[in-house]
């Protein structure tokens, strides 16, 4: 297996056997994804998917709907944190508007607007989706998982961009792990003790409708972006992409993602542990091993960006340094 394979590689180099600690599992954990002892990260794109949420009209949150449209506008300046970083990481910048509210920005080459509405409806009152705008949406990250993969992309990062979207995904976790919904509702980004009482209501009255039929649950309270990004972690999968996670939101959709098809998270890195509550039960979960405990709650792929110059280091490691038996002549 590469994992093996990897292993003994970073054992067999010329350094005291697991001396850089975390990094040499990140490495083997790089290599796992790409089937490689000699994995590439680069290049490398951030897919931020943006979407808004009916359920913002129970006062969930500190933030109206119309910040979702001032902060893509914001991103496409390449003004928004998430931009910055990219730049400062070399990475490809692109925003995908699967279901905000937002007008259409001018066709540009980061931005695609493909919309499947303007916002899902309350999912404290009535299904977020139908399956059949659950399905586009999903279909249309496969999309630009497979735009990524046909651009030469071997490191694809994820994040999001929806006020409201906390309460979506706290939905989506505690439905998908059996944890308690109280575990999985925080601040997201901000809240006040009235606002968080809203939104604890709103879990509950959303999963207490919820219908037995899977996919049908499943879209009665997802957003239009976390289904875009399910549905692009399931195709970077299929399509042998390193696929870097992001938080919370991010943790929703890989449940998501692995709820509807199996092994979806063959080629996923999570990069962080964020300081959203549910997002530590979501990673166990799902199994997977944060790379970085830095106290994060942005979103818009933040996290999977921070990560990424640590990528690069991982790859260093097994592709460029020499074994003992190199210079020992062994």
């Amino acid at each position: 297996m590469i994992a093996d394979a990897a292993q003994q590689r970073l054992d067999a180099l010329a350094k005291p056997q697991g001396s850089l600690g975390r990094l040499e599992r990140l490495a083997r954990r790089l290599a796992e994804t790409q089937g490689s002892l000699a994995p590439e990260t680069r290049p490398r794109r951030l897919i931020v998917f943006a979407g808004d949420h009916g359920v913002v009209a129970e006062g969930v949150g500190l933030w109206p709907a119309e910040v979702t449209a001032a902060m893509m506008r914001l991103m496409l300046e390449g003004r928004s944190a998430c931009a910055a970083l990219a730049r400062a990481s070399g990475t490809e910048f692109l925003l995908v508007d699967a279901g905000s509210g937002a007008p259409s920005f001018p066709p540009q080459p980061g931005y695609r607007d493909w919309r499947i509405a303007r916002g899902t409806a309350n999912l404290a009152r009535e299904p977020a989706m139908t399956v059949a705008q659950f399905d586009a949406a999903w279909a249309l990250g496969a999309r630009a998982a497979e735009e990524a993969a046909a651009a030469g992309i071997r490191v694809l990062a994820i994040g999001e961009m929806g006020i409201g979207n906390t309460t979506a995904a706290a939905c989506l976790a505690a439905l998908l792990t059996g944890v308690e919904p109280a575990a999985m509702v925080g601040p997201g980004a901000g809240a006040t003790p009235e606002s968080l009482a809203r939104k604890h209501a709103a879990v509950a009255a959303a999963l207490a409708r919820t219908e037995p039929d899977p996919r049908r649950a499943i879209a009665g309270l997802a957003g239009y972006e976390i289904a875009a990004m399910a549905g692009c972690i399931a195709a970077a999968a299929r399509l042998g992409l390193t696929l870097v996670l992001d938080g919370f939101i991010t943790g929703a959709a890989a449940l998501v993602a692995r709820a509807l098809e199996p092994g979806a998270l063959r080629t996923a890195i999570a990069a962080h542990r964020g300081e959203e509550p549910g997002h530590a039960p979501v990673l166990a979960a799902l199994g997977l091993e944060p790379f970085l405990d830095w106290q994060l709650r942005l979103g818009e792929g933040s996290g999977a960006l921070l990560l990424l110059p640590l990528l690069d280091a991982a790859a260093a490691l097994l592709r460029d340094v020499a074994t003992l038996a190199d210079i020992t002549g062994g």
